[in-house]
């Protein structure tokens, strides 16, 4: 995978076509300085309730600084603590920032998994490179990944956390201490594990409320195809309508029409059978940039391509074949589909929850209720990525840390 992939080719043009700037001094993982910390914290139970404040960290922590001049810092890995910027760093007041979520997953072989690194790692460079960060060197930074976990998850994810995972939080950060409006001349690459409570039951499902279509989320040309902090602060505000109306997440809508885009910080996928009788998944396509490319995305799309579209194959196991598009398509479709009773299932899908089902949408004064739950394709879905993940499937999506030497 590409940096230029998540990037509109508008916005790649505006790098004259190089994702790899050139820097006086590379990002190079191999020059790590390690500082443990002298004071381990107490790793929690699995099932304590702080756990659900997503605010409890490893001990450590990767940091590696970058200035215009110098290019990169060897990187340092230290006791995780608090970050020194200047209160005028770019970062507060232009939002120069990115990051990545991903996890690390203890197998039921007692082995340590990445899921699909390379994904998370070449989408943070194209962020980087949407807010005029520096580059970097993708394999480095998951050399860095890597290298912390090593250290961290013997002890926060034992081997005796079969079924466990930990969310890494990999973030760039302009800190230049200037307030002119410039590209920042010194950056903070830094990477922190949070502590992730076992994943809980679904139960029924996510409710949704379709924003109105004077609240967006992303819009063509700006950069919803990046995962920058700007495009997160201002949805927040939308996600606490959708709570006081009892909902979980937004259903993000775009333009008068109320086209589909996301749910939530999730990826939106529909199954439905079209007028013509054809059984479909469909999801937002990534042609208009406005749609994060999601890692657990384009695994659903490429697991239904493989095992749920071919006739024979499918057909011999009982299950009607199902084609995966990715296509524009608006809530008024979603509603009529409901209302013709065509609509077999609505879900969610992204790094913290992986496959969660969709039972409700409240559109205006309308209620479509969805029977996701029941989906044999959603149940299929959800059982494989978990297979994948723990190792009980071996897939070359996944990557095993080495533990023995951090």
């Amino acid at each position: 995978m590409r940096p230029e992939d998540f990037l509109p080719p508008s916005v790649f043009r505006l790098t004259d076509n190089k994702p790899f700037a050139p820097q006086p001094a590379q990002l190079d993982a191999s020059k790590t300085r390690v500082s443990l910390t002298k004071s381990p914290k107490p790793v929690p139970p699995s099932n304590a309730p702080e756990l659900s404040g997503h605010n409890i960290f490893t001990d450590h922590m990767v940091c590696a600084r970058w200035t215009a001049s110098s290019g990169w810092e060897d990187p340092a890995i230290l006791p995780h603590g608090p970050l020194t910027i200047p209160p005028s760093a770019s970062a507060l007041h232009y939002a120069t920032a990115c990051f990545e979520g991903m996890k690390a997953y203890r197998g039921h072989d007692g082995k340590l998994r990445l899921f699909r690194p390379q994904y998370n790692a070449a989408r943070m460079l194209a962020s980087a490179t949407r807010v005029s960060l520096p580059s970097f060197d993708p394999t480095q930074l998951l050399h860095l990944i890597r290298q912390l976990c090593a250290l961290d998850a013997p002890r926060w994810l034992p081997a005796s956390a079969a079924g466990s995972s930990l969310y890494i939080r990999p973030t760039l950060v302009g800190t230049d201490d200037s307030l002119g409006f410039q590209v920042p001349r010194e950056a903070l690459l830094y990477i922190i594990i949070s502590y992730w409570p076992s994943p809980a039951a679904s139960g029924a499902g996510l409710r949704l409320w379709a924003s109105d279509c004077d609240i967006v989320r992303a819009w063509p040309g700006g950069s919803g195809s990046a995962k920058v902090a700007a495009n997160y602060g201002p949805s927040i505000l939308a996600h606490s309508h959708a709570r006081r109306k009892g909902c979980d997440q937004v259903l993000w809508l775009f333009g008068s029409d109320g086209w589909v885009t996301e749910a939530g910080s999730m990826n939106i996928f529909v199954i439905w059978r079209t007028r013509q009788g054809q059984l479909q998944v469909v999801t937002p396509g990534l042609d208009d940039h406005t749609i994060l490319a999601g890692v657990t995305r384009q695994s659903v799309l490429d697991l239904v391509r493989e095992r749920l579209s071919g006739v024979a194959e499918v057909s011999e196991q009982g299950i009607e074949p199902v084609e995966a598009l990715e296509c524009t398509f608006t809530i008024h479709d979603i509603v009529a589909a409901a209302r013709e009773e065509r609509l077999f299932g609505l879900f969610a899908v992204g790094t913290a929850a992986s496959v969660v089902p969709v039972r409700e949408i409240l559109f205006k004064e309308e209620r479509i209720v969805i029977e996701s739950s029941q989906s044999l394709y959603v149940s299929l879905l959800q059982g494989w990525m978990a297979d994948i993940t723990s190792g009980r499937e071996q897939s070359m999506w996944t990557e095993v840390v080495d533990e023995s030497s951090p």
